[in-house]
């Protein structure tokens, strides 16, 4: 028997282990690994940036409930990488980053795109490892890919220098088989702790579940379901925690966040942690006196909040242990003001919205466009059906979004998530539309809801502001190589978070006001970017679609449109400039409201 390579069996490793694609971008020498990962049938999705790479990678991770995959170069390739890394990180995605690196012999000696890579990257991953030898390849994958997948998930890196690569072992087929890797183990929480927690909740006169992206993640839909059907406790989600259970459901108080959020004087917080999403679970958005009950696999998670009765466990098994503690125990409404609290902020929420969504200024406003948007889909196919997955990402884009367009399944709404992280969209398209759908012969991966609904092709929808997509918007061309008929639509306001002008025009005078020598005020913003830039070209230059929508008819004409296409579409959607004024987050902002005033996530 032929010699085997160092890519050979390092291709062999990541098949043994069920790994069915391939996300990233190659060059000498990690191309070897990419050619033979493809001849033993691994799809390998070539990006045009490793950041948009690995942010794929990562969130294929977090929708199929596997570790993805990402290759990429040594050096510079690494470095724009590090994305993916992050974001794997602080989503508690799992990843697996592969990497080429410069010949063992030659380390310190300037070598070409030589790196550190194992120094760098150690504090930012759960393991960086370094095989020493060929026959150590296996054993190194197997363990990284294990270590990315358990307990809390997270990010791991392997590098491999050109000479691992590219070496050759005669004896490799004596290194035993690789077997895939057990899931992990979904451990269940102790019993004491457990009766606690029943007991403060039911002690509670306005309780309140909190639902987040881990409880996505964890496959924990049919227990919470039983929990809330179950004890008719009001529930909040958080924004990638939406469709754990569906948006429609009438205890759900999304509509009437601050107010559920200030009167909670019990809260289950399920996947999700107190962080700036959740305004740090601190006054003045808290009540000074809530009491915390936080549910997570990760013992140093639940560390941080050290006045809250941790639960360490799966959430899914931990739910349903907790269950079998309130089987016989209903919150009793009428016992608190709470419910009638949550009713009438959400009516007065759900007037707001209808009211903005029915603005017929023109431009359009943001809301206008992404109500026409929302209804346009929904009559094409209802969220009921769970044949949409949603992408958004945008600062006024993706607030707005996130109650507009309403899912009833887990893991179909996807976002910036807790890095609040810009660009990450097209990568995040192309990773969901394979795994849904598939590529080729390769079958699509991820489950969503019954099994009945698996395998049932999805449209990706992208609702991208205009500052975001361009980050990656380059990956389009990615979309139309791989014949992904993803559905991208840019809010165009010719700015971040605001534009400066609403006409050429005025658009000009202050760009001639800013490349005018030795002038110092009345030119374009730092927010400003150029004015009616033609984003659906880039669709055409690619051979997809690219269609201009500036009025709501010719909004849902596109999206009726888009929708049929077989190729990727990029809908170039011209919006107001909107309110400028003093940027600031929402918890900064916090202090200066009243008691439940208005949130833009109530909206």
């Amino acid at each position: 028997m032929a010699p085997s390579t160092g890519a050979q069996i390092i291709a062999r490793s990541l098949r043994d282990l069920g790994i069915t694609v391939i996300f990233g971008i190659v060059g000498i020498p990690v191309v070897e690994i990419a050619e033979e990962a493809i001849n033993l049938g691994i799809k390998f999705i070539g990006f045009r940036n490793e950041q948009a790479a690995g942010y794929a990678a990562s969130v294929y991770g977090y929708l199929t409930g596997r570790p993805g995959v990402c290759l990429v170069v040594g050096g510079p390739g690494v470095l724009h990488a590090i994305p993916g890394i992050g974001n794997s990180n602080v989503n508690a995605f799992p990843l697996l980053l592969l990497a080429g690196s410069a010949e063992t012999h030659l380390i310190s000696k300037g070598a070409f795109q030589e790196l550190d890579a194992i120094s760098f990257l150690t504090p930012h991953t759960k393991a960086a490892i370094r095989p020493p030898s060929l026959d150590a390849i296996p054993d190194a994958i197997q363990a990284a890919y294990s270590t990315a997948w358990y307990g809390r998930p997270g990010p791991c890196f392997i590098d491999f220098p050109a000479d691992i690569i590219q070496g050759t072992l005669s004896s490799a087929a004596d290194l035993p088989p690789i077997t895939p890797t057990a899931p992990p183990p979904n451990p269940s929480a102790d019993e004491t702790s457990l009766f606690k927690a029943a007991q403060l909740l039911k002690s509670a006169r306005s309780p309140l579940i909190v639902i987040g992206k881990g409880a996505a993640y964890g496959r924990a839909s049919a227990s919470i379901s039983t929990l809330v059907s179950h004890t008719q406790v009001p529930f909040l989600p958080t924004p990638m925690g939406k469709g754990v259970l569906p948006d429609s459901h009438l205890l759900n108080t999304a509509s009437a966040r601050s107010a559920a959020i200030q009167e909670a004087d019990v809260v289950l917080l399920l996947g999700a942690r107190l962080n700036w999403i959740l305004h740090f679970g601190s006054p003045p958005k808290w009540s000074p006196s809530v009491k915390f009950i936080h549910v997570d696999i990760c013992a140093s998670e639940l560390s941080k909040n050290p006045n809250a009765l941790a639960i360490q466990g799966d959430i899914a098994t931990v739910v349903s242990q907790f269950n079998t503690y309130l089987s016989t125990w209903k919150y009793d409404s009428s016992s608190s003001p709470y419910t009638s609290h949550l009713l009438a902020s959400k009516e007065k929420n759900l007037a707001l919205a209808t009211k903005r969504a029915t603005d017929a200024s023109l431009p359009m406003t943001h809301s206008a466009a992404l109500a026409a948007i929302e209804r346009t889909l929904a009559a094409l196919s209802p969220p009921e059906d769970g044949n949409i997955v949603y992408i958004s990402e945008g600062a006024n884009t993706m607030d707005l979004s996130r109650s507009i367009f309403p899912v009833s399944f887990p893991r179909l709404r996807l976002d910036a998530g807790t890095h609040a992280t810009m660009g990450v969209g097209m990568g995040y398209a192309i990773a969901a539309y394979i795994a849904y759908n598939g590529l080729g012969n390769t079958p699509g991966e991820a489950q969503v809801g019954a099994s009945g609904m698996h395998g049932k092709r999805k449209k990706i929808v992208c609702l991208e502001g205009d500052s975001a997509f361009g980050f990656s918007a380059m990956e389009v061309e990615t979309m139309a190589r791989y014949g992904m008929d993803v559905l991208i639509f840019v809010i165009n306001n010719s700015g971040v978070y605001h534009g400066d002008a609403n006409d050429k025009e005025k658009w000009a005078e202050l760009q001639s006001a800013t490349l005018e020598r030795g002038k110092k005020e009345g030119g374009l913003r730092s927010t400003s970017l150029g004015y009616g830039t033609r984003y659906q070209d880039i669709a055409s230059m690619v051979g997809g679609v690219g269609i201009e929508a500036k009025t709501v008819g010719e909004v849902e004409e596109a999206t009726r449109k888009g929708w049929g296409e077989g190729r990727v579409t990029v809908v170039n959607v011209i919006v107001g400039k909107g309110k400028g004024g003093k940027l600031e987050f929402g918890w900064q902002a916090s202090a200066k409201k009243a008691p439940h005033g208005e949130d833009e996530r109530d909206k």
